[in-house]
């Protein structure tokens, strides 16, 4: 039982929404569950997972600059701002955190819905208490 965990997390790497996706499904999955929630924001920084033409248009129609390195496959590079492309470890810092609790470093729920409900437990104990 695999999953990937997708979050969204204001600028201090506070997480706000959180997705689970299964482990295999690409990170576009992730992006486009999370895109209609996103909050007012200037800057998208995210990795190389979520490079696609039609998130950067879709963020772009929503006002947000995205801020995405290509992907080494990509045919035509994209330009980013590898300064603030650093402050993307605020957001690992965040899945570090998260991973002290360890019931989420573990995974010992089956249910995806379980397990969601202890990231959530854990991020509101961790980063909003």
């Amino acid at each position: 039982m695999n999953t990937k965990l997708h979050a969204v997390t204001d600028a201090k790497g506070r997480p706000i929404r959180f997705f689970i996706s299964a482990g295999q499904v690409s990170d576009y999955t992730g992006a486009a569950a999370l895109l209609g929630s996103l909050p007012k924001a200037d800057w998208f920084l995210a990795d190389r997972g979520y490079d696609a033409d039609w998130l950067r248009e879709a963020l772009e129609d929503k006002g947000i600059s995205a801020c995405i390195p290509g992907r080494k496959s990509r045919k035509k590079t994209v330009k980013y701002d590898k300064r603030r492309y650093k402050r993307r470890n605020r957001i690992e810092i965040m899945f570090g955190r998260l991973k002290d609790c360890r019931r989420v470093a573990t995974r010992y729920d089956r249910c995806p819905e379980t397990y969601l409900s202890a990231i959530a437990l854990a991020a509101t104990v961790l980063f909003w208490l």
